[in-house]
């Protein structure tokens, strides 16, 4: 039985460049290795998938407009679908993910982010933690030494930034642990006023 696995964690924790050894294993042992990535990421190039360290590999790109299902369907058999950014994708399309494992029978390994830089979830990312069949964190540490669960993000001046759209593709970011994080500070939700 085929499964839809989420791999997550904060920024810089090493989620692409696992997402390209994995991808190289199934190419490495004459598997095909389907590899997506939002359109809108184009820090390597358009269709690049690239990792901090320099590994890079091509990517079939996709939009919110985009149906996975019957994109992975039309490219014939494939061994194992992998997702980079995966915290970018609609509910729809994790749901078609799902038919990709259920239907199809193709493993699923998306990675991603679990929550943006005030601390709230990505829509992605939250359809992913409630259907995936296996949820992995991805352990990175933050400056103070504890696991880094939040990503912060810097602005030019590397600065904290707290206010902005939610999508923001770049490396200005900055991997914390949630008490660094403060997300009582920075998270949308609030607090409730005091009678």
């Amino acid at each position: 039985m085929a499964r839809l696995s989420f791999y997550y964690s904060a920024m810089n924790a090493g989620k692409t460049t696992g997402l390209l050894q994995s991808a190289h294993n199934y190419r490495e042992r004459g598997l095909t290795a389907l590899v997506y990535l939002p359109a809108a990421d184009t820090r390597a190039g358009q269709g690049v998938v690239r990792s901090r360290i320099g590994v890079e590999c091509p990517a079939h790109t996709f939009d919110t407009h985009h149906d996975l299902y019957a994109d992975i369907q039309s490219r014939g058999d494939a061994d194992c679908v992998f997702v980079d950014e995966a915290q970018f994708l609609t509910p729809q399309q994790v749901l078609q993910l799902t038919r990709v494992c259920d239907e199809l029978d193709i493993p699923v390994r998306a990675y991603g982010l679990r929550t943006d830089f005030r601390g709230e979830p990505f829509a992605g990312s939250a359809y992913l933690l409630a259907w995936a069949d296996e949820l992995h964190e991805v352990v990175t540490v933050c400056r103070s030494g504890q696991n880094a669960t939040m990503s912060a993000r810097l602005d030019r001046d590397g600065q904290r930034a707290t206010t902005g759209e939610q999508v923001d593709v770049g490396y200005h970011y900055e991997p914390m642990s949630r008490k660094l994080f403060d997300l009582s500070r920075v998270s949308p939700v609030g607090q409730p006023e005091k009678g």
